[in-house]
């Protein structure tokens, strides 16, 4: 009876055996690594939006371009957009809210602008004057004229101090990231520099502050979102008195510093 007893234990020990030994196991992490964070960025693609889909290519919006807006949606739409006869029942039932893309020249602000850029910049600057030329605009370019390194400062300045002297309307600076320029262009009386990286900032610059330089950075948005922001400032202007009256603080503080 011992001896059957022990047989059978020693077979339980070896099906326990065989059944652990199947089960897959995870490697051994080092202990001294230590734990990675997952880092999730999802506030800068909402920060500023302007517009939950845009749908400005298209001459005839139908229920398809809508389908899947929640309600209060904004869609961007050319400024003579037409709509279907259930398109129109969508945008009424959701309370979507239709913003119309405005005709860029008829729009325009501005006759001349002063453009500068540092060697980070430079390829944008090129493709931005091919743009601003569409638009029947004058062009007076401070450099630089090539990705060799140079410092932006020099470069800002001069389209700054070209501004403060009324030799252009308004300036556009690129550099890295549109912050060192913005900070140099407002060292030259006369100058409200803005760095912009949405449409929406763009107008508040002007509209609000009357921002006359606007400064870019060729790292932080695509080509497509700077001639957007590019346009938004181009066609806004100051028209209401408060903020003139504000923007003629800022003037007035300036004012208090200079010797």
């Amino acid at each position: 009876m011992p001896e059957d007893i022990n047989n059978t234990r020693d077979r339980v020990r070896a099906l326990v055996r065989e059944v652990l030994e199947s089960v897959p196991t995870e490697p051994d992490r080092p202990r001294d690594k230590p734990p990675e964070h997952i880092v999730v960025n999802s506030l800068k693609a909402n920060i500023g939006k302007e517009w939950d889909r845009d749908e400005s290519a298209k001459q005839l919006i139908t229920e398809d371009d809508l389908r899947g807006l929640p309600d209060g949606a904004k869609v961007r739409v050319a400024e003579n957009a037409r709509f279907t006869p259930l398109a129109n029942d969508i945008v009424s039932e959701r309370r979507i809210e239709l913003i119309r893309k405005q005709g860029r020249q008829s729009t325009l602000k501005v006759r001349t602008i002063a453009i500068g850029a540092d060697h980070g910049g430079y390829p944008i600057k090129e493709q931005l004057k091919v743009f601003l030329d569409g638009l029947g605009v004058l062009i007076n370019d401070f450099g630089t004229n090539s990705t060799e390194a140079v410092d932006y400062p020099d470069y800002a300045h001069a389209v700054a101090k070209a501004i403060s002297e009324k030799n252009a309307d308004v300036g556009i600076i690129i550099d890295g990231a549109g912050i060192g320029s913005a900070m140099t262009a407002n060292k030259v009386p006369g100058i409200r520099a803005a760095a912009c990286y949405n449409a929406a900032l763009a107008r508040n610059s002007r509209e609000h502050n009357g921002a006359n330089v606007l400064t870019l950075g060729s790292g932080q948005n695509s080509f497509d979102e700077i001639k957007d922001i590019v346009t938004a400032f181009l066609t806004t202007d100051m028209t209401e008195e408060r903020h003139k009256r504000r923007a003629g603080k800022i003037d007035s503080v300036e004012k208090q510093y200079k010797r």
